[in-house]
């Protein structure tokens, strides 16, 4: 007989997808068949909304430059250094958001980024209706913290699914939406172009006003078809789910019970590599971000009409992004990050070096905008991948794609204030400074090698003194400390 003083127990709910537990899990080695199947279903789950949402957050944050050459710049009556102001503007709120907000990424979990497009659209509606060049100013700040943690995030998001083997090749690919952006913004922008005047708004207007509303749409579609993180994912069977969490757990530096005291915070901001990588980030990110909001101004300055240069930077957008997958493919075939790094940083400078010596000549300089765009989106993703796979899983892993991210995107500050409008379209100190940034970036990725390749000996020769197989349960959180924990180089 039941007791009715006894407070009713909640009914027991069967979870959709439940984690199997430890012990469940099948051992290494793994059926090759099993995880092609898995992988096959992974890319076709994970990375296209991925993909289609930096496509679009992307063309949000450089279209200020295609919207500059079709007369925002003379409506709002940007002197001086104005526009360069409401484009650095945008990596204040940047940098100011982007670690905060990663951390709620991983707390509230992956759909949460669909949230923040929507966020992001509504701003970039408020560029085009806005009279003045404060509201412009005020709207591309909120931009920037709206879109701070996306990549970070989505960069959190395929790691936690795939291998440190894996990883590099599928992250270049959801990095290329940013680089498939920037022809389809050229493109998309010259079509625009056309509507100037379309209900008393100009060209420049209708820019943001059409990207915005395109934007705030996709979020609302992209919330139901954003993943959960691995353990809580429901699009697999139940043996199938086993084995994606063994590989997972296999590839190792795991924190199962992962907390964010302030105190744990601290230590990750301590850790060397960290700051590294966000200097190789900064040192291709302040060229590529120069791009992207000067590459329009330079080609009207050297002779082409907007629409000629709205244009002629797709090609350049296209060439970058063969020569960065293929590269950023191979890289991981060798599993040889700081050698393919470098390559990234010489394309660079070539293409500084090009358009700081031959200021007269705009087919020239033309080329030069190639490799500079080339070696930068080659470096940035190499470099997001590194320093991920270098510290661990967990919320490291998150301080840390959202550290160099916003942190390493501190060069648009310089980028944007040493391409002076009294140098256009020559940009003479613009391009030098870019040229010191790649060689910092050289310097740091040496740094990162060096640094890694000894910590490497050092953990062969501690690994000695321990016993063949070790006690799991005693170094399950360890994360990167884990005894059998080794740097890729």
């Amino acid at each position: 007989m039941s007791n009715h003083n006894e407070p009713e127990k909640p009914p027991v709910v069967q979870s959709k997808s439940p984690v199997p537990s430890e012990a469940s899990l099948p051992q290494p080695p793994f059926d090759k068949n099993a995880e092609k199947r898995i992988l096959r279903k992974l890319d076709l789950k994970v990375l296209p909304i991925l993909w289609l949402l930096y496509l679009v957050c992307f063309v949000d944050r450089s279209n200020i430059g295609n919207a500059k050459i079709q007369g925002m710049d003379k409506e709002l009556k940007l002197k001086g250094q104005k526009y360069n102001v409401a484009v650095f503007v945008f990596n204040i709120g940047y940098l100011l958001a982007g670690v905060p907000l990663s951390i709620v990424f991983k707390k509230t979990g992956p759909k949460s980024l669909a949230v923040m497009m929507f966020c992001w659209g509504l701003c970039v509606i408020g560029c085009g209706v806005t009279k003045s060049y404060g509201g412009l100013v005020a709207c591309r700040f909120l931009e920037g913290i709206a879109e701070s943690a996306y990549v970070p995030g989505a960069a959190y998001l395929i790691g936690s699914y795939y291998r440190k083997d894996e990883f590099l090749k599928r992250y270049v690919v959801f990095f290329s939406a940013g680089i498939c952006a920037g022809a389809f913004n050229g493109f998309l922008s010259s079509l625009i172009a056309k509507m100037d005047g379309v209900s008393g708004y100009r060209a420049w207007r209708w820019i943001f006003i059409i990207e915005g509303v395109i934007t705030i749409g996709i979020s609302f579609i992209s919330f139901f078809f954003i993943v959960p993180f691995p353990e809580d994912c429901t699009f697999f069977k139940p043996e199938e789910k086993a084995l994606l969490l063994a590989r997972l757990k296999d590839d190792g530096g795991a924190v199962v019970h992962d907390k964010l005291p302030t105190k744990r915070l601290y230590e990750f901001f301590k850790d060397w590599k960290i700051w590294a990588a966000v200097l190789i980030y900064c040192g291709a990110a302040e060229n590529a971000n120069s791009i992207t909001s000067f590459q329009p101004t330079i080609l009207t300055g050297i002779g082409y009409t907007a629409t000629g240069a709205q244009v002629r930077t797709i090609p350049v957008y296209i060439v970058a992004a063969i020569y960065s997958m293929s590269l950023a493919y191979l890289a991981e075939y060798l599993r040889k990050r700081y050698v393919f790094c470098m390559i990234g940083f010489a394309t660079i400078a070539a293409g500084l070096i090009v358009e700081i010596t031959q200021p007269k000549a705009p087919g020239v300089r033309y080329m030069g905008l190639f490799f500079m765009t080339a070696g930068a989106y080659l470096v940035m993703p190499l470099s997001v991948v590194w320093i991920a796979i270098n510290v661990g899983k967990g919320y490291k892993r998150t301080v840390a794609l959202g550290a160099i991210v916003c942190f390493g995107n501190a060069g648009a500050f310089i980028g944007t204030n040493v391409f002076l409008k009294s140098e256009e379209p020559k940009f003479r100190t613009g391009f030098s400074t870019g040229l010191g940034l790649c060689s910092m970036g050289m310097i740091a990725a040496t740094v990162m090698f060096v640094g890694t390749f000894l910590g490497n000996k050092r953990r062969d020769e501690r690994r000695k003194e321990l016993p063949d197989v070790l006690d799991e349960g005693s170094v399950e959180d360890l994360g990167e400390k884990h005894p059998d924990f080794r740097y890729s180089l």
